[in-house]
């Protein structure tokens, strides 16, 4: 009988160690970057082909660095936090050679100058913190105003995301690649919920977008293969293949934006 894989994060391990906010990482990547295309564009502040118009951007939960270092390749200048001290070395021997800044910090108190990015990514954070309030106004304090950008993603909190992200991926056996007691309920808001939180950090909440799996199951082959050992990293993006639905409501995950008040 095949043993269990080990659950374990911020860990490059052997193939037995399932990482499972890498794995979320790398399965997000490209929706999140083009929401990001789509934000700049919204807000004229992208060139030709989507790329940023310059400025400086932070990733907070950052985790290995690839949130950060898909905003490089879009032209900004970056700052990836993250509050674990294995992920940020795991990051910098993964910057190929883009020079990125690393530093490990807690989101609720980054420890940077105020007014220092023209935009902040918010990834991995806001469905696990006990502090959404404190983690948005540090985002809000480094964000220069007026006009600064403050992009995330997050999770619902929806009988289903509760059943995929309580169940599936951190109690059920065959899908379980999260320790457990990482997500809970109280800890996933609902979109109305985060907009009353931006408010009150000084954030003007603009846009909501759902995005999920083209089919929800790939994400459960996906996943599975994962945890046997079958698939790797590099083969989930298409297999799940996540897609942006800015019409749809958020049953599971969802991004948004906001912008820095005077």
């Amino acid at each position: 009988m095949t043993p269990a894989p080990r659950i374990a994060l911020d860990s490059a391990g052997s193939p037995s160690v399932v990482d499972g906010r890498h794995i979320r990482a790398v399965t997000f990547q490209s929706v999140r970057l083009a929401y990001v295309r789509y934000v700049l564009g919204e807000l004229g502040r992208a060139e030709s082909g989507g790329a940023a118009a310059g400025g400086r951007a932070l990733v907070v939960g950052s985790g290995r660095g690839l949130p950060a270092r898909g905003l490089a390749r879009l032209g900004f200048e970056v700052v990836a936090a993250d509050p674990s001290p294995a992920a940020t070395a795991l990051a910098r021997e993964a910057d190929d050679g883009l020079g990125l800044t690393y530093l490990t910090a807690p989101a609720e108190e980054l420890g940077l100058p105020a007014g220092s990015f023209d935009l902040v990514y918010c990834a991995d954070t806001l469905e696990i913190t006990e502090r959404p309030d404190a983690v948005l106004a540090e985002a809000a304090r480094v964000l220069r105003r007026p006009g600064g950008v403050f992009v995330y993603d997050t999770v619902n909190r929806t009988p289903v995301s509760r059943l995929i992200y309580l169940g599936a991926f951190q109690a059920f056996p065959g899908t379980r690649i999260m320790p457990r007691g990482r997500y809970a309920a109280r800890r996933l808001r609902r979109p109305a919920e985060l907009a009353e939180a931006l408010d009150r950090a000084g954030l003007s909440p603009k846009d909501v977008a759902a995005f999920k799996p083209r089919d929800v199951r790939s994400l459960v082959r996906a996943t599975r293969g994962r945890r046997r050992g079958t698939l790797t990293d590099e083969q989930l993006p298409e297999l799940v293949d996540m897609v942006l639905d800015r019409e749809g409501s958020p049953l599971v995950t969802y991004l948004g934006y906001a912008l820095r008040r005077a």
